[in-house]
């Protein structure tokens, strides 16, 4: 990745976390949802995440999809379930455990191939017996015979890079996440299912270390699909690797502006807002009228400046960084920057 990316990466999750966002009930629950419904959408189901929650939960099926469909989506979070554990053990990763982890991915949809070269389940994960290519008049994939080799390099190597990863460096974590992805999906080790595999290894190298997994969300697909191609063609995996990098920080931008967003429309009136400034630090009404204006202004707004303030409310310089100082040191807002490039986020609502 690019210094920038990785700037702007580690940034984001510090805000991120800063906010508490992954502390929300059932945060991680319908994260994890979201991030099975836009993989298996990315390789054409239709359900959405609320169908994927009620069969999920529920084990209410819909009519509207078909049973592929809805199995794709159990299968892969059968897989994610079974992988969130195993991968906590940091147990070496294997060929073997790779064909285990793409049987689950293809436990219900998968089928039995039956070649010139022998048979082969692809819902027991095993590998393919059979030369593939990415799509009409794309590339062909490595022969099939040379795939248990390259696996077995790729596991050797992913272990190593495991083992001297500094787990204090959330975007080595990444790098490695990422990298797996795109070296895993290049052997292209199964005949179906290589997709949603090769993001699930990603997640689950990103749930080892304990950072945020990646989406990749179905509007995403182009982007995702056109990186792959790129990379491969260029022979630069940097390519995939900025991709990526910003497809997360691009959600981790929105996942930040939907809290602040909610959090704010939770923020009751502005007399409630006016009575808890003046009861809680003790300042004029006037100044809680003028402070409340600011917070209110800010409901949604991801960030402002202090130029921003300037304009909409016509306070000189001097009052308006005043009024930001205060609102930061009553811990409603957090400055970030240095004094000519700072900037303001919400924190936390009036209570």
């Amino acid at each position: 990745m690019t210094q920038e990316n990785k700037d702007i990466l580690l940034r984001l999750i510090a805000q991120h976390k800063k906010l508490g966002i992954s502390e929300q009930i059932d945060y991680e629950k319908f994260y994890l949802y979201s991030i099975i419904t836009h993989s298996t959408a990315i390789e054409g189901s239709t359900v959405t995440e609320v169908e994927a929650q009620l069969l999920f939960d529920e084990g209410i099926t819909s009519s509207k999809r078909t049973i592929v469909e809805q199995n794709m989506n159990l299968d892969l979070k059968e897989a994610y379930e079974y992988g969130r554990v195993w991968i906590k053990r940091h147990e070496d990763i294997t060929t073997d455990s790779l064909i285990t982890l793409a049987g689950k991915v293809m436990a219900r949809t998968g089928s039995e191939y039956n070649t010139l070269s022998g048979s082969f389940d692809a819902s027991k994960g095993e590998l393919r017996r059979l030369n593939v290519s990415a799509g009409a008049g794309g590339r062909s994939y490595i022969n099939y015979l040379k795939v248990p080799q390259k696996l077995d390099a790729f596991c050797k190597e992913l272990n190593a890079r495991r083992k001297a990863l500094d787990k204090t460096d959330i975007a080595a974590i990444y790098e490695l996440s990422f990298w797996a992805h795109f070296v895993l999906v290049t052997i292209h080790p199964w005949a179906d299912g290589n997709g949603r595999t090769c993001r699930l290894l990603m997640n689950l190298l990103q749930m080892e270390y304990d950072v945020l997994p990646t989406k990749v969300l179905k509007e995403d697909k182009a982007e995702y699909i056109q990186a792959l191609i790129d990379a491969r063609e260029e022979e630069d995996i940097e390519v995939f690797l900025n991709c990526m990098a910003r497809l997360h920080c691009s959600h981790l931008k929105q996942d930040i502006y939907q809290f602040v967003k909610n959090v704010a429309s939770e923020m009751v009136d502005k007399h409630d807002c006016m009575k808890e400034l003046v009861d809680k630090w003790s300042i004029k009404p006037s100044l809680a009228d003028k402070l409340s204006d600011i917070l209110f202004f800010m409901v949604d707004k991801e960030e402002i400046t202090t130029e921003t303030i300037i304009h909409q409310f016509g306070f000189t310089a001097t009052t308006a960084k005043r009024y930001l100082r205060q609102l930061t040191e009553f811990g409603y807002l957090e400055a970030k920057g240095g004094n000519r490039n700072r900037t303001y986020i919400i924190l936390k609502p009036i209570s």
